[in-house]
């Protein structure tokens, strides 16, 4: 006897998407801070974010010794509640070997 939809069961199996494993080259760190920057530039939870992605994928513990910072700091500064300085943004930035981008409105 056939089956009816109620009995039939199908299990989806999800995996967490983390996008710092699709950063790979400089060029794909750039352009991501860049849409954010371009899409979203009032967002400073969602920009410190995007630089904390990019600093997951070239590897945390190079970017703080890069950025003068300690790994629990620059963890904390670009979390999801993290508030970082203008400063350490810069710092951030320059350790991941990405620019800002400012254009007229």
């Amino acid at each position: 006897m056939p089956k009816t939809s109620a009995e039939i069961v199908t299990k989806t199996k999800t995996i967490a998407y983390d996008v710092a494993e699709q950063l790979r080259t400089p060029a794909e760190m750039a352009a991501y801070l860049d849409a954010w920057l371009t899409d979203a530039p009032d967002d400073e939870a969602g920009i410190a974010r995007v630089l904390g992605d990019i600093a997951r994928a070239k590897g945390m513990s190079q970017v703080a010794r890069d950025a003068g910072l300690s790994r629990e700091s620059l963890y904390k500064a670009l979390s999801e509640n993290g508030n970082p300085s203008f400063a350490t943004v810069l710092k951030v930035a320059t350790a991941l070997g990405v620019r800002l981008h400012a254009e007229a409105a």
